[in-house]
């Protein structure tokens, strides 16, 4: 999966593929809506903020195009 690490507590924030946010802070996870509304884990803190940033579209950029 892709994902991204938080800038402070290096948590790592995945997209699941459903919709949902996989937050994985050492050995402890939890999944969260893209409001960062907790849904199951151990983990049951996370920063929606972010949640909401990964859940979101990602758009084309011309400038990541691949070389010709």
């Amino acid at each position: 999966m892709l994902g991204i690490r938080h800038p402070f507590s290096q948590a790592l924030y995945e997209q699941d593929g459903e919709g949902n946010i996989l937050v994985t802070d050492g050995e402890r996870s939890g999944l969260f809506t893209s409001k960062g509304r907790w849904l199951s884990g151990d983990l049951r803190e996370c920063d929606p903020q972010l949640c909401n940033w990964v859940a979101g579209p990602m758009a084309p950029n011309h400038r990541m195009r691949e070389a010709d």
